[in-house]
Formats: structure tokens, sequence, C-alpha cells
């Protein structure tokens, strides 16, 4: 094979600060809040709001936040994607150069594509690490990619890994996944919780298939297991009515009702600010808080051995025809 009949991987996740102070998080916040997508309420009406209390509390609060779950590899979100990005690689072999990037922050989509293409990658394949499809996270990120190739004299051919909310190898890898984090705890938990990042209730009246797909998940899960598995709707911002149940609510009710609860998070390819710090951390005290007595976290699939086999089968099966 010659240097320009390469093909290229490019595992993309939402995106992390650079370091947890402030500053880092007010640079990330900017783009992030800034995206159309993320925030569907006109410019000329959000850019005041965002660049005046949003991005100057915000960021003092969010870096604390993030201070409690860094760690010495840097955000967890970076170390799990470069480290998924590595095992792949060698999953793949020499034929196809396997890299990563975040749609907000570093590194940048539109960079990694370029250093594809300059390592001879004329056939790349964009895989977007979300499990249901959203418009403010899976589309964004062809945005980018199409923001980025309509720059560029000669482009690559591409093609963009499609959500995979139902697909067989997700389910058994999440079934797999949670079955051994059961196993572990010293307690049967009462209730299993899977807890997915909200979205406006708008987003689903205007068609994004996100609630659906997210119930989709969770209802095969639950044939899979044999058992109940409740859903939840986490990291409400603003105003706006959202996706229901709130999980911080619904921990609040099960504090009260159960004694145990155990809690994941399967949209969520790698773990990150919002299962670290919201799930393990604030859910846990709002679990005790209402009076929940046992309360456990399971990790997300991040690099482990079911996520990385899921993560292959999911790739050579988009790669088929240019393998």
């Amino acid at each position: 094979m010659s240097a320009g009949d390469r093909i290229g991987v490019l595992l993309v996740n939402l995106g992390t600060p650079d370091a947890p102070d402030a500053a880092s998080v007010r640079r990330y916040l900017a783009q992030f809040l800034s995206d159309r997508r993320v925030v569907e309420i006109p410019q000329i009406l959000w850019q005041p709001i965002l660049r005046g209390a949003i991005l100057t509390t915000r960021p003092r609060k969010s870096a604390e936040a993030y201070a409690q779950v860094w760690t010495e590899a840097g955000s967890p979100l970076a170390a799990i994607t470069r480290a998924q990005a590595e095992k792949l690689q060698a999953a793949l072999g020499g034929t196809v150069l396997v890299s990563h990037a975040m749609r907000y922050g570093r590194p940048a989509i539109g960079a990694s594509i370029d250093a594809l293409f300059a390592a001879g990658c004329r056939r790349i394949l964009i895989a977007p690490l979300y499990p249901q499809y959203c418009a403010a996270t899976t589309a964004t990120v062809a945005d980018a990619v199409n923001a980025h190739l309509a720059t560029l004299r000669w482009q690559p051919a591409l093609r963009f890994l499609p959500p995979y909310p139902d697909d067989d190898a997700y389910i058994g890898a999440l079934k797999t996944s949670v079955e051994a984090g059961l196993a572990a705890l010293d307690f049967t938990p009462d209730v299993l919780l899977a807890s997915f990042h909200g979205m406006p209730e708008r987003t689903r009246t205007l068609g994004d298939p996100y609630h659906d797909q997210c119930r989709d998940t969770a209802r095969r899960l639950s044939e899979a297991l044999g058992r109940p598995v409740e859903v939840a709707f986490q990291s409400r911002f603003g105003r706006a009515k959202w996706l229901e149940p709130a999980t911080d609510a619904t921990l609040a009710r099960l504090g009260a009702a159960v004694s145990s609860v155990a809690i994941f998070a399967p949209g969520f390819a790698a773990d990150c600010l919002e299962t670290l710090e919201e799930l393990a951390i604030r859910g846990k005290e709002q679990f005790a808080g209402a009076g929940g007595r046992q309360f456990a976290y399971l990790p997300c699939l991040n690099d482990s051995a079911p996520g990385m086999t899921m993560l292959e089968t999911l790739v050579r099966h988009e790669l088929a025809g240019w393998l």
C-alpha cells in the first residue's frame, strides 16, 4: 500500500478545557456555548448573555468541579479518548491510522484531518463518539468537518460513523460492563438508573430523535440484563423546559423510597465531568441527602475491553470496502 492509500479514522468527542482553572474553562465554554446548535437562541440575544453573566460567573465554579476529577494525565475525557485511539490503532494495524479530536478545544477537528491527510490518508472515517444522535452533538461534528473541508483545495474522501443506539455490539458491551460493575459491589441495588445527558424539550418537538434513541438504548439494555432500567436526563441548563425526568430529581425521589441505587451513563463514551463529578459525587450527595443508604456509580465503557471490542466492530463495519 502506497503512502497515499492509507485509511484514517478520527475519533471525535465533545471536548474539555486544557486545565482546571477559570481562564481555561472560560475559553472552552465560550467556544462550546457559541455553537448555534448547542444554544438555539438568536445570537444577537444570546451573545450578550453569554459574554456577560455566564462567562463572568460560571468558569470559576466549573473550574472547581473540574479540579475534583482532574488526573495526572489531565482531563479524564481527554486521557480516555487518547487511550481509545491508541488501542484502536493497535487493533486495526498499520494500514489504518487512528487519531482523535475534540469538537471544542484541542486537538481540533480541522488540524487532525490535516494531519491524517499529510500522513497519506486520502480516505477518512469520522467517528463521533455519541451512541445516540443529537443535533447538538453528532451534527456539530459534521458541521465542523464540512466547514474545514470548505477551506481545502484537495479534500479526502469521507465517511461518518452513524449513531448506534441499539446496535448489538453496543448493547452487548453495555451489558458486559454493567454486569461487571454490579458484580463488584457489596450490595444489590434496588434500582438501576441510566442517566443520559439532557436536552431542551423543544429539540424533541422539533424532530430531534435523541430522546427516543435514549429510551431505545435503555429498553434494549433492560431486556439484555433481564431487569428494569430506569431512565433520567442530567445537566439541565437555563430556564427552558428540559427532557424529563431529571436525574437530580430522580435521585432525590429514589433516596426517599429505596435504600440503594446504581447509576451509569450509557450515552457517554468516556467518563468526564458530567459523570465523575455530577453523577458520582453530587449524585451520591443528592441520593444520600434524601435518605438513600447505598449508592454506586458504574463507569462508562471508556477504553475497557468490552468498549474497545465494540468500537473496533463498529469501525470495521464502516470501513468495509476500504480495507
